[in-house]
């Protein structure tokens, strides 16, 4: 979690640097729709790779948006999850779905 001092003054900064970056985007969408494993987030998204995964997974689980769920199973089994506080970012995914969806639109329209 971002201490006092690394909080932007702006909370739109706050929120960039929070999810900001295209593969926690990606993450965030995945996870809004149900828990997934890891391999097989690392799957449905192309271009990423395991260690850029395993980094962002770690930095959301860091900063309280996402829950890592260890089963004691043998072999063990993980599950990535939104938090509450994850889950109250639903808004700002859709919102940029719509958007994306009418831009995509007019592109193909063009």
């Amino acid at each position: 979690m971002l201490t006092k001092e690394e909080l932007p003054d702006c909370p739109v900064a706050t929120t960039v640097q929070l999810i900001g970056n295209k593969w926690k985007l990606l993450i965030l969408r995945n996870l809004l729709a149900r828990p997934w494993r890891f391999n097989e987030m690392l799957r449905s998204i192309p271009g990423i790779s395991q260690k850029v995964l395993t980094d962002n997974l770690r930095a959301l689980e860091n900063d309280g948006i996402i829950i890592r769920t260890v089963f004691p199973e043998v072999p063990p089994r993980v599950e990535y999850s939104l938090s509450e506080l994850g889950d109250s970012m639903r808004p700002i995914i859709q919102s940029m779905e719509k958007w994306g969806l009418a831009y995509q639109r007019m592109v193909r329209e063009s």
